[in-house]
Parts: C-alpha cells; structure tokens; sequence
C-alpha cells in the first residue's frame, strides 16, 4: 500500500538548516535531520527498488546510508566560495548499474522547501560523452522526437540546463534538431508542491513520471552504449 514518508517536520528541518548552517547547529540537531529526512529518504529508496526493476533492471535504487542512492548532506566547499557546509536540501540518483564504467544518465529525486521536483537525463556530462550523445543524437533524429516530443512527455517535462547560444562545431546549423544539439545538459523533469511530498502519493507519482521519461533514459543509454 502507498505510504507517506516525509513530512512537515523534513521541511521545517531544512527551513532551520538554511538559517543555521553551521556545524555546531547540526550537531545538536543531528537526530531531527536522521529521523525526518535521512531515514525516510532511505526508506523510500528501498521501496522503489522492485517498482524501479520493472521500468529498467539496469537502473538500481541503493539504500545504504553512505555510497548509494541518496547524497550526502556535507557540501564539499573546497573549490566553492560558499562554504557553508551542508545542504540544505536531499537528493535521490537512481544510477545505471554501470555507472562507473561508463557515463549514464539516472533518474533523480530533490527534496526542498519551495523546489520538489524529479527527473531524469545526463547533467553536465564530460565531453566525450557529449560528443557521443551529440553524434547519435543527429544521426538518430526520429526515435529523439518520439522519446521527449510526444504529448505524455511535453505535457509533464521541461528540459533544464545550459546550451550553445550556436552550434557545435561540426553539427549541421540547418539540422531538424539543431536546438537540442546545442544543449549541454539532457536532463528534463517536472515540480511538486510539498503536499505532494508528504502524501501517500509521492512514490506512484515518481513511478508514473520515470515511466514517462524512460524512453529519453533509454535514448541516452543507446548513446552511450548502455542497456536499458
């Protein structure tokens, strides 16, 4: 049966962090953070395993506490000017089982006060796996169309990300899919209010719109040479 996992408390833990972002403060409230976010998040997680192998038995949903699904909350602040040091926000990849091969694209779930949403795609993917994705993406127009221009797509999805303000060198400028050639990111996914979030109807709402995308996931994966 569905079930809720977060709750107003996940949301009003995250409204306190991003107004105390310091070690001393999460240290004293390091049990609010395990009991109403990372443990839900973990909890869901686990629970979109079966559901997650029936729409790919490639993808995977790891729920363990540290190298799975779920992202640390620590900020790595080396190379950032921010530096304050945690997230003030959870986020989910559910990853192509060879992920460490090769760059794959995932599906994705981000938890925030004032911007749920989820996803899916490949995000500022390293340049080799762009010129791929770009290459296959013009010689294989016609199933590109059908996996993210369909009405189920185009009525559920934006695309996010940054793009050439021209084309890539070597593209075709006159090419039918020229704009999507130009993107740097291929990633696409929709919102949800926080009502959502806490409802019984979050995981069969994440399901519904990860079946939308998979022909987009599965389109990326054949650009890398990846099974869906």
């Amino acid at each position: 049966m569905p079930r809720a996992y977060f709750s107003p408390a996940t949301f009003r833990f995250f409204k306190s962090l991003a107004r105390n972002n310091n070690r001393e403060w999460f240290q004293k409230h390091k049990a609010d953070y395990e009991r109403d976010v990372r443990d839900p998040f973990l909890e869901l997680i686990s629970d979109m395993q079966a559901p997650l192998a029936k729409i790919s038995s490639h993808f995977r949903a790891d729920p363990r506490k540290m190298g799975g699904s779920l992202f640390r909350i620590h900020r790595d602040t080396r190379f950032s000017n921010d530096k304050e040091p945690y997230k003030p926000w959870a986020g989910a990849r559910f990853f192509h089982e060879r992920r460490h091969e090769i760059p794959a694209p995932s599906f994705y779930l981000h938890i925030q006060p004032g911007e749920c949403f989820l996803g899916g795609g490949m995000w500022h993917p390293e340049a080799d796996a762009l010129k791929r994705l770009r290459s296959f993406l013009a010689d294989n127009p016609a199933a590109w169309k059908r996996a993210t221009q369909s009405k189920a797509f185009a009525d559920r999805f934006t695309f996010w990300g940054e793009a050439l303000t021209r084309p890539p060198r070597g593209f075709d400028p006159e090419h039918e899919l020229i704009e999507d050639l130009k993107r740097k990111d291929f990633a696409a996914g929709e919102q949800f209010d926080e009502a959502l979030a806490c409802s019984a109807e979050l995981l069969p709402f994440m399901l519904a719109s990860y079946k939308r995308l998979a022909p987009m996931i599965d389109y990326l994966c054949a650009a890398q040479e990846l099974e869906f």
